[in-house]
């Protein structure tokens, strides 16, 4: 018999997935003005059960969770794994720096949120198999596929200043679009080691727009410079996994036996090449008023071309470790670094500086066996993260901008035809560039759902 609060659950997996074309064919509204600068904001890997944790990638592994920072956690995948991630989420801004003036720039509000990834897993070997055939493989594989952003730009600036023979101009820095990594992914676990590798494939858009604009009374030409940037490039990535076991199970049947380990892991990847298709236009549109404005490129002014340049991805390393108390409590850290002065591109004109992250955090669950009490088996997640923007600030080259927060959620755990899948819920509140031009705080809304089936790849026997 169902109880509500499984019939709850399953109406909202439900609800979601009929919401989900809508989310995914949306275009967020967004305006992150450091997005500005490199090939945009780069979007964490970490998937929701992960991130929620400040982002443990390196030594996260779980037999129902998807973790593709480092592939080898794939080798401790138990059932097939389909993991879709949305979030939302509310953006402050305003300038940072402090002045003689006591009273700062009050706080712009703004709301975005779209798909953050869908990915699937598939075990090459069903543990069921064993136990049908009575024997235990001396070895686990999975593969899997994932699609999600790589980078996102989306920005929307207006400087304005006053000329006595001109009067007011207006300039406007305006940019949209992003970049994709579609992810083949492998794994494979021989005892206590895991090792894996991630192969990809680069994709995007980027579009950055220049304005410089009067305020005469007649219409006027605006000088406009506009570039499209389009980005194909190899991505790929390898790991590896070892799990510490600090007891052993006893050889009598003991129930209140807690297996308690250490996994450790490190991941990382070389520098890569991309080839950037880029065209642009520089030149003027005519323009009228602001209230009924059509654009018209002047054939004289303008120019067009399209030129292919290659590109370089920086390099990056990851390691972790992450201490786990049987099923009911795990704390680990995660540092990864990456080398960002070693971007090379065509439309990259500022110096980006090598950047690091340090995050700390875990999961408590009272009783994942609990029967009375449905809340004794939800995983209650906690961490805390600082990381490092590569971009430089223009004033202040030898500043560093910082990104901090905190982040709590839950694990929901529910059955669907006798099989357990889970519902994240998350919150994080950060802190982007404080003392900085740009200053932003925010808070994120994460959601997603991870559905699992165990019956993929079984033999069928019959007597």
């Amino acid at each position: 018999m169902r109880t509500l609060k499984e019939f709850m659950l399953k109406n909202i997996a439900f609800v979601c997935f009929l919401l989900l074309p809508f989310v995914a064919f949306c275009q967020p509204q967004d305006n992150s003005p450091y997005s500005r600068f490199g090939i945009g904001d780069i979007v964490d890997r970490n998937f929701m059960s992960s991130q929620i944790m400040g982002g443990l990638g390196a030594s996260f592994s779980d037999p129902y969770q998807i973790n593709i920072v480092n592939p080898a956690s794939f080798g401790s995948l138990a059932a097939t794994s389909f993991d879709i991630g949305l979030f939302a989420e509310n953006s402050n801004l305003r300038d940072g720096i402090t002045d003689e003036n006591p009273i700062r720039s009050p706080y712009q509000s703004l709301w975005k949120g779209n798909l953050s990834y869908i990915s699937l897993a598939i075990p090459l070997q069903n543990k069921l198999n064993d136990l049908l055939d009575r024997k235990k493989s001396n070895y686990t594989m999975a593969t899997g596929f994932t699609l999600m952003p790589y980078s996102t730009v989306g920005y929307n600036v207006k400087i304005e200043s006053f000329d006595d023979n001109i009067g007011l101009i207006k300039k406007r820095f305006e940019g949209n679009g992003g970049t994709y990594q579609f992810l083949w992914t492998n794994g494979i676990k021989v005892k206590d080691f895991s090792f894996g590798v991630n192969l990809g494939y680069l994709f995007g858009k980027l579009e950055n727009k220049r304005r410089v604009e009067f305020e005469p009374s007649e219409p006027f030409f605006i000088t406009e410079l506009s570039e499209t940037n389009r980005l194909n490039g190899f991505l790929w990535n390898a790991g590896a996994m070892y799990t510490l076991a600090l007891n052993k199970a006893p050889e009598v049947s003991n129930s209140d036996f807690v297996p308690k380990r250490i996994t450790f892991g490190i991941h990382g990847n070389s520098s890569t090449g991309f080839t950037n298709t880029a065209s642009s236009f520089a030149g003027a549109v005519l323009s009228g008023t602001e209230e009924f404005l059509i654009p018209l490129r002047d054939s004289l002014n303008s120019t067009s071309e399209d030129i292919v340049t290659s590109g370089t991805l920086p390099s990056e390393i990851g390691i972790g470790a992450t201490y786990y108390y049987g099923e009911k409590f795990a704390l680990g850290f995660n540092y990864s670094a990456t080398s960002w002065s070693q971007l090379e591109a065509s439309f990259v004109k500022n110096k980006l500086n090598n950047t690091s992250k340090l995050s700390f955090g875990g999961f408590y669950r009272p009783n994942y066996k609990s029967i009375g009490s449905y809340f004794e088996r939800v995983y209650y997640r906690f961490g805390v993260f600082l990381n490092q923007v590569p971009n430089e600030i223009p004033l202040e080259a030898d500043q560093i901008i910082r990104d901090y927060g905190i982040s709590v959620g839950v694990g929901l755990p529910f059955f669907y035809q006798r099989k357990i899948s889970h519902a994240n819920l998350g919150l994080t509140y950060g802190w982007l560039g404080q003392g900085t031009p740009v200053e932003e705080r925010y808070l994120r809304l994460t959601f997603s759902f991870t559905f699992n089936d165990d019956e993929w790849l079984l033999k069928r026997k019959y007597n």
